[in-house]
């Protein structure tokens, strides 16, 4: 029979992944340099890529906790596909922001 205290015990969780110690550095060091880069170049137009082949064009917002905030830019908005109506006229106050993972980008450009 099991004493009290070992019945209200969880069993410990095999880990069915660990991160590499050096691939934790890595990514760390990519994702604060990212960080760094995207807080230089807030508010400026530019083109992102992601690992997919997706290819979004808009400002940079924000960058927090390894997530890229852009501010689709209503250029050439005709050439995105979003479900719904199609969005209205020029207007800055309706531009749609879309967080993006730092760790899925390929590229950041400059426009």
């Amino acid at each position: 029979m099991s004493s009290p205290t070992q019945a209200n015990q969880a069993p410990t969780p095999t880990p069915i992944y660990q991160c590499n110690p050096k691939v934790h550095q890595a990514l760390k060091s990519v994702k604060d340099h990212l960080h760094k880069l995207c807080a230089d170049h807030s508010h400026r137009l530019v083109k992102v890529e992601t690992m997919d082949g997706d290819v979004f064009e808009g400002y940079i917002v924000h960058c927090d906790r390894g997530i890229l905030h852009l501010r689709l830019s209503n250029e050439g908005y005709a050439r995105g596909f979003f479900p719904g109506p199609p969005p209205p006229p020029f207007n800055n106050n309706s531009n749609f922001v879309l967080p993006l993972v730092l760790f899925n980008l390929l590229a950041i450009s400059l426009i």
